[in-house]
């Protein structure tokens, strides 16, 4: 196995731990949102602290994963392929040509919502919760980018 193969296959490992964990966080709210209007904000004030915790859970492991994917995997995968890529916006853009994102709207509109939850601590409660919302829906895009980077993987892994 090359180096960079090498190195491949631990963040593979590392992000599938990810990806494990945001499923099960996920899992976890859709029942939480089977019973309860969670995304209300008279809901979710009556909410339990344990049951509140779960979408910050969510919400930490989202934001490992698209960190994680975007410093980690992007770079390390286009150079098992032999493809050269400098800036993170170059990054980017050859990982939406590899079809491996959507698009590259998609990605900063996921990026932005999360740090905007994460960073900006919203005072207001109910755009919070649309936020929050977005990011839990959007968790099926994630799995397609983790699916997507498997496949690329496994077509450049040790050739």
């Amino acid at each position: 196995m090359t180096e960079i193969s090498q190195i491949v296959a631990e963040r593979m490992a590392k992000l599938e731990r990810h990806m494990t964990a945001l499923a099960s966080y996920k899992e976890l709210i859709d029942r939480l949102s089977a019973s309860k209007q969670i995304y209300q904000v008279a809901v979710f004030e009556q909410l339990k602290p344990e049951e509140k915790a779960i979408f910050d859970a969510y919400l930490k492991r989202f934001a490992s994963v698209q960190d994680y994917l975007g410093a980690k995997i992007f770079p390390a995968i286009l150079n098992l392929a032999g493809i050269g890529a400098g800036p993170m916006s170059e990054v980017l853009s050859l990982i939406e040509k590899e079809g491996i994102i959507d698009n590259l709207e998609t990605w900063v509109q996921l990026r932005e919502t999360r740090n905007h939850l994460e960073h900006d601590y919203p005072s207001d409660l109910a755009q919070a919760l649309l936020d929050l919302q977005f990011c839990v829906n959007h968790f099926t895009t994630l799995q397609t980018y983790y699916s997507n980077v498997q496949s690329f993987v496994k077509k450049y892994q040790d050739r």
